[in-house]
């Protein structure tokens, strides 16, 4: 049994805790109680690799909104590609300058649909997250995109992609540290997981570990809000569901 909690942390890179560690082991046909794997784990020093305090630091700067809070904290649209969320990682530091992320996540499976990486923050970092979303899933028209009151947001650049997409922008309020739960999990993910305490010789090099862990969180990563299993799994199922409703 150490020996598969090993291999596990191996091929997570440390992702895990006890919980996520059992249910990894039963998708894998090995069954084993909580109490098993806690203690085993606790007895071996086997340990969730870089948990520390996550502080978000790209906060808006002002109080005015370019549009209604249309999501009001309801974070569990009935399909997918209703309902997208938006946000900027605080700086991924490299030799070669800061790093800003920004990504589209769809709120039906927590899956991440796109994403930008740029040494700025300007309006086209967040554009351009947008228009690869975009281009990868062609949502119908009325899709609800929210995110915070960030200049990059409310910027006319960012606002005309929306209308040109049909999509419906949603801001949340000044001082809601709530209203973008959902990506704000997925920067503490990222950030504790893989990058805290981390310094990259180059930008390149930052942008592979980046894109790494995002294919991991969304092919393989286990999910708690969606029962322990990953974004991708979760959308296969749904839409495996629709089809059977159509036969």
């Amino acid at each position: 049994m150490l020996a598969h909690i090993r291999a596990i942390q191996t091929d997570t890179k440390g992702e895990y805790g006890w919980p996520r560690v059992r249910k990894e082991l039963l998708a894998r046909g090995i069954r084993v109680g909580k109490d098993r794997v806690q203690r085993i784990m606790q007895a071996h020093g086997i340990k969730v690799l870089g948990k520390r305090t996550f502080v978000a630091t790209t906060g808006s700067k002002h109080d005015l909104a370019v549009a209604p809070n249309l999501l009001a904290r309801d974070f569990s649209p009935a399909a997918p590609d209703r309902v997208w969320s938006g946000d900027i990682t605080p700086y991924i530091a490299t030799d070669e300058g800061w790093l800003y992320l920004a990504a589209v996540i769809d709120l039906y499976s927590r899956q991440v649909v796109g994403w930008s990486m740029q040494p700025h923050m300007q309006a086209s970092l967040v554009t351009d997250a947008l228009r690869m979303a975009w281009f990868r899933r062609h949502p119908e028209p009325g899709l609800i995109f929210h995110s915070d009151l960030g200049s990059q947001y409310c910027s006319a650049m960012f606002q005309g992609a929306l209308r040109s997409y049909g999509m419906r922008s949603s801001m949340s309020r000044k001082g809601d540290c709530w209203g973008d739960a959902p990506t704000e999990s997925l920067w503490r993910s990222l950030k504790v997981r893989r990058l805290y305490g981390r310094r990259f010789a180059t930008q390149r090099e930052a942008m592979d570990e980046v894109i790494d862990w995002l294919t991991f969180y969304n092919h393989r990563r286990l999910h708690s809000t969606l029962g322990y299993i990953s974004p991708m799994k979760f959308e296969e199922n749904w839409h495996a569901g629709q089809a059977k409703k159509a036969a």
